[in-house]
C-alpha cells in the first residue's frame, strides 16, 4: 500500500530534481532550448521538458475524469516559463492528493476516461508512472545539454 506521505515525498523529490535542471536551463542561451538534436523522440529540450510536465497535468486530469486542457509547447519558450508551468503541475497534483484517502489512492479506478492509455490502475500506480516518466525525460534533457556543450549539474533523485 502506498501512503499519501510517501507519494508526496516522491513527488517533491522529482520536482526538486526538475528544479535543478530548469535552473541550469535558465543559464543557457534561449536558442539552445529549441535546437533540434537527432535521435530523440522529442527533438529539443523545450519539447522534452514540456512533455514531461504536461503529462503530469494530463494524468491528474484523467484521474479525475476532467477534460484535458489545451496545452502547447509553443506557449513555453523560456526556462522560466517552463518553471512556472511545472509549478502548475505540482500544485494540481498536490491538490488532488490532498482530496484522496489512502484507500482511494490504492484502489484500481472503477472507471476511466475514453482517452485513458492502458488498463485501469490505482491513482498511486499512475502517480508513480508519471514521476518515473518525468525522470526518463529529465535524463534525455541532461543528455541533450551535454550534446549542446552545456553539461548539467547532478539532477539525480539522490543528489550528493
Amino acid at each position: 500500500m502506498f501512503t499519501t506521505a510517501g507519494l508526496k515525498a516522491f513527488h517533491a523529490a522529482a520536482h526538486s530534481s526538475l528544479d535543478v535542471l530548469l535552473a541550469h536551463l535558465a543559464t543557457m542561451h534561449a536558442d539552445l532550448l529549441v535546437t533540434e538534436l537527432a535521435g530523440f523522440a522529442r527533438p529539443n529540450i523545450r519539447d522534452q521538458m514540456f512533455h514531461a510536465i504536461a503529462c503530469e497535468i494530463f494524468w491528474i486530469h484523467g484521474l479525475q475524469l476532467l477534460p484535458m486542457p489545451k496545452l502547447s509547447a509553443d506557449d513555453y519558450i523560456t526556462a522560466e516559463s517552463l518553471a512556472q508551468f511545472k509549478l502548475r503541475a505540482m500544485a494540481e497534483t498536490i491538490e488532488y492528493l490532498d482530496r484522496q484517502t489512502e484507500e482511494e489512492l490504492n484502489r484500481v479506478l472503477p472507471r476511466v476516461s475514453e482517452r485513458w492509455l492502458g488498463p485501469p490502475r490505482s491513482p498511486a500506480f499512475i502517480l508513480h508512472h508519471v514521476l518515473t516518466h518525468a525522470y526518463h525525460h529529465k535524463g534525455q534533457v541532461v543528455a541533450m545539454c551535454r550534446l549542446l556543450g552545456h553539461p548539467a549539474p547532478d539532477t539525480d533523485y539522490q543528489r550528493g
